[in-house]
């Protein structure tokens, strides 16, 4: 209840599927706000954080807190890119108003579809990278999705 874990950055996929491998989903509230929270605090002018990533299929807190959030996000120049399984409709909504406020992209997809997702990290990844320009080049399904979505603005 209430976990919270930050791993230090990894630059290679073994390591990353290794931490990730280690990562089960407990009952309890969400933990959007304490993502968006670290994510504030954990960047520098030296090394800034250019993309939050957030996979999830619920959103159980105060939207007002979270939009809150978001809007510091858009701020700092830090856009959220939050990938919601599932369909809920109140989800729905809070991801897009976040994605929105911070200048990023929130996307649906369907738990079957892990290509999918992976498409879509790896245009977040060209994103944080090379900005809208780097999407245009790479061209994949999931670099045009996001771009799509973030082409639409506010």
């Amino acid at each position: 209840m209430a976990e919270f874990k930050a791993s230090e950055w990894l630059t290679s996929a073994g390591a990353l599927l290794d931490c990730m491998s280690g990562v089960s989903c407990m009952a309890g509230m969400t933990q959007i706000g304490r993502v968006m929270r670290h994510a504030l605090d954990a960047g520098s002018p030296a090394h800034p954080i250019r993309a939050v990533i957030f996979v999830g299929d619920a959103c159980e807190e105060t939207p007002d807190a979270l939009l809150a959030l978001a809007g510091q996000c858009g701020l700092k120049k830090i856009p959220l890119f939050l990938f919601q399984e599932g369909n809920d409709p109140g989800t729905r909504s809070v991801f897009q108003q976040m994605a929105m406020l911070s200048g990023g992209a929130s996307v649906p997809f369907d738990a079957d579809s892990a290509q999918h997702l992976r498409q879509l990290l790896g245009a977040v990844a060209r994103y944080a990278r090379g900005g809208i320009k780097a999407l245009r080049d790479a061209n994949t399904s999931g670099d045009r999705l996001l771009l799509e979505q973030l082409e639409k603005g506010p």
